[in-house]
């Protein structure tokens, strides 16, 4: 189906659900009435088949411990093996309840408070959170920003890792909110110096499968044949390809085992629970029967992002929007317009947008606004006008 078929079948109105993306614009913004266009989920139902298996679970009517059965492991790789090239095995799994979490545990198992983690910024506040609620020192590289598209600066990568002794570093592939698909060449890179430097690698793949330009994912775990497989992990979730994040199932994929049984040794502390059976019911679902209704979601964002792009160019053109190459989430330099100081009163009290700020993912980034695509057209039309509307009132 096309975008405008896929949006009059699956778009919804989340009011009154108990959505943190909207029901609590109040508590996050101050603002009941804005235009939400920030936490990174979607206004999109999920595909027939996670609804339809989620019910005959839901009618069989008990709700017990469970395991991950074969077939979801199947399903799983079955997906990694098609979309990416990449097929996991069973022993490598581990699951906890989101990346978020799991990033956390990474940081108390593979570090000492003290030590240093590093992080390419900008970058999704949370891995900020991760380093520094749990005492570790955070060394932020920050990217390369030319016109809005990032590289990597691998001289400074390398010297802050060996300045500050860096034992951990968590990659974000594709990365939010810089929009790029790192290529196979930056990846090689980036692992081969960290690993010369005996740093290990946490690498969040969690929107794997939101590619919206030409460039293909390549999984960590498959750089140059797998060379560095031993000193890495991947995380990842069905939760943003599938819009299904508040059902708390996401993966841990270790191939190392003297790192999984590290791992291992720190879950006994921390993660005494069972897996989520209707995260898990869901997930199975959507990776043996939801590749139809990931491409006609990918085609409303590629679609809202042409949008974007055309109508600022004529509109706002000192606006500097990133190239989308990965991710659902657009990235917006105002800083030609507005004193950074100014952004968030002129987006939230003048256009009347929820959004995530530039500072929230680096300090450097003030002045910058992060934009959800996963969501009906109309929001983000009324979005977009009202951004153009206010700055020609300037």
């Amino acid at each position: 189906m096309n975008a405008e078929q896929f949006c009059a079948k699956y778009a919804v109105d989340r009011m009154g659900t108990s959505s943190l993306k909207w029901d609590a614009l109040q508590v996050r913004f101050g603002d009941p009435d804005l235009i939400s266009m920030w936490v990174a989920d979607m206004e999109f139902r999920t595909c027939d088949a996670v609804i339809e298996a989620m019910t005959d679970r839901v009618r069989h009517g008990v709700f017990g411990y469970s395991f991950v059965p074969d077939e979801y492991y199947e399903a799983f790789f079955n997906w990694e093996e098609t979309r990416h090239g990449y097929r996991p095995k069973k022993e490598w799994m581990r699951f906890s309840t989101g990346v978020v979490v799991a990033l956390y545990w990474f940081v108390n198992v593979f570090t000492k408070p003290g030590d240093s983690v590093m992080i390419l910024t900008p970058v999704y506040y949370p891995f900020h959170n991760a380093v520094k609620d749990n005492g570790r020192k955070l060394v932020t590289c920050e990217l390369v920003n030319t016109n809005g598209y990032y590289t990597i600066d691998y001289e400074k990568f390398e010297k802050d890792i060996i300045d500050n002794d860096v034992k951990l570093f968590i990659q974000c592939s594709p990365h939010n909110p810089a929009g790029r698909v790192w290529t196979e060449e930056e990846l090689d890179t980036v692992l081969d110096i960290c690993k010369r430097h005996n740093v290990l690698v946490v690498s969040d793949e969690i929107h794997q499968d939101i590619i919206l330009g030409d460039k293909k994912q390549i999984p960590s775990a498959i750089v140059k044949g797998g060379k560095y497989a031993d000193n890495l992990i991947t995380v990842t979730a069905p939760s943003k390809t599938f819009n299904l994040a508040g059902l708390l199932n996401s993966h841990i994929i270790i191939e190392d085992p003297e790192i999984r049984a590290q791992y291992d040794d720190y879950a006994k502390t921390v993660n005494q629970t069972e897996v989520n059976i209707m995260g898990l019911t869901a997930a199975q679902a959507a990776y043996t029967h939801g590749g139809e209704w990931l491409e006609g979601a990918l085609d409303v964002m590629k679609q809202n992002y042409e949008y974007v792009c055309r109508t600022l160019s004529e509109g706002a053109p000192k606006i500097i929007v990133t190239p989308l190459e990965g991710t659902y989430l657009m990235w917006l330099d105002m800083r030609q317009y507005l004193d950074p100081e100014d952004v968030r009163d002129f987006t939230q009290n003048k256009c009347r947008l929820a959004v995530d700020y530039g500072e929230w993912f680096g300090a450097q980034c003030k002045g910058f606004i992060r934009l959800n695509l996963a969501t009906d057209p109309k929001y983000v039309k009324a979005a977009v006008e009202n951004i153009i509307k206010n700055i020609q009132a300037l």
